[in-house]
């Protein structure tokens, strides 16, 4: 565990939802810069919340978050975008705009921050090359396989450089090939100083790549195993 401050800290979280929900009790966590950690947990564990909280989608009923040096609890609402800036993310569902090319679909965040033509040729040329897609970036959503729209998030939520990615199921609707290279590549990426925090239910995936695991149960941390082994 390295020490100095924590990139993302959870202080007795806990997350009651209107309903009567209870996602998330007293819920203690630190993760640091250049980890990559594994949530898991089963279905309503409360992984998704967990999620939520990191990207300000929800707040807390009680306790406090801190996320690359922002405290959540607290923030302004023009603060957000900020934030989120900080951070790439990686769904399950690929996300991509079927409308756009992989050149486009990529530079999109980079045009919403108003970046230069030039800045957003150089950065997305780079994340298409890490993510083996250079020789896609005229090519369709509809043209790609599953994998590759997959690899294609993966190329948007690293453009901005971000010092966190957040992957939510990332293999969930790839096949298990695939699931193993979405994996390698963004353990290479943490290998290059990103921190990653990836929520899965693919317990083979989590016992191969041998990471810190974080088990949620009931809305509580039910294990937390440095050695990643399950």
């Amino acid at each position: 565990m390295e020490s100095g401050q924590p990139l993302i800290e959870f202080k007795g979280v806990t997350k009651t939802y209107q309903k009567g929900t209870h996602a998330l009790n007293d819920v203690n966590i630190k993760i640091y810069k250049g980890e990559f950690v594994f949530v898991v947990g089963k279905s309503g564990a409360g992984k998704s919340t967990f999620i939520k909280l990191i990207m300000r989608e929800e707040t807390p009923n009680a306790g406090e978050i801190f996320v690359n040096g922002y405290e959540l609890s607290h923030m302004r609402r023009k603060d957000i975008p900020y934030l989120r800036r900080t951070m790439g993310i990686v769904f399950q569902d690929f996300r991509v705009i079927p409308t756009m090319n992989v050149f486009d679909n990529v530079a999109f965040t980079l045009r919403v921050v108003g970046a230069s033509q030039r800045e957003i040729r150089r950065k997305v040329s780079h994340a298409l090359s890490m993510v083996g897609l250079g020789n896609k970036a005229r090519s369709y959503p509809m043209e790609l396989s599953g994998g590759e729209q997959q690899r294609v998030g993966l190329a948007r939520a690293l453009v901005n450089n971000p010092t966190l990615i957040i992957a939510d199921e990332p293999t969930g609707n790839v096949d298990p090939n695939m699931s193993y290279e979405i994996v390698e590549l963004l353990t290479e990426i943490n290998r290059r100083g990103t921190t990653v925090v990836m929520v899965t239910h693919e317990h083979q995936l989590v016992r191969d790549f041998n990471r810190r695991v974080v088990m949620l149960e009931n809305g509580r941390v039910v294990a937390d195993n440095s050695e990643g082994a399950m």
